[in-house]
């Protein structure tokens, strides 16, 4: 069993899941996820403050609040159109939509409703606006090599992509 302890430089590497207010699961990873402890990633701030000090197989609870987590949810980021204006292929409920705005930026959207003629797109997080769980265990604590550390991420990794 490894002695290191989630530091900087280290590559942590955890599993999890993630829990709503009312206990249900709504998003779980049983491959492990990695990041570069210590240096800029995608890792929500949190749980990578969490992690400080904890060794391979210790076991988390982290509470978040949307400020915390996922953000408050922007009613700016919610369109609805006439379901006939919009193409068939989007008419399901959890449909992606890629969207450009006038800049060229691109923006990827989640058809969220469709009720009485109408298809409401949806471009915040999922998890948006919504106090959440993370139960973590550590998986895989070691030594960053210097090419892990300049791209900011272990080679071995999944990339943390938590929707």
């Amino acid at each position: 069993m490894s002695d290191q302890l989630a530091g900087k430089n280290k590559a942590v590497f955890f599993t999890y899941s993630i829990m709503d207010e009312t206990g249900e699961i709504v998003e779980q990873s049983d491959f492990p996820i990695g990041y570069i402890h210590g240096i800029e990633s995608d890792i929500i701030e949190k749980l990578e403050m969490a992690m400080e000090g904890k060794k391979l197989g210790d076991k988390l609870e982290v509470m978040l609040t949307p400020e915390e987590g996922f953000g408050e949810s922007d009613p700016d980021l919610m369109f609805s159109d006439d379901l006939e204006n919009v193409p068939p292929q989007f008419h399901q409920v959890g449909a992606k939509v890629e969207m450009q705005n006038d800049n060229g930026d691109v923006k990827e959207f989640t058809v969220s409703k469709i009720e009485n003629g109408k298809l409401t797109v949806d471009g915040n997080h999922p998890l948006a606006g919504k106090n959440i769980t993370f139960n973590i265990m550590i998986t895989e604590i070691r030594d960053a090599t210097p090419e892990e550390l300049q791209a900011g991420s272990p080679e071995d990794s999944i990339p943390p992509v938590l929707h």
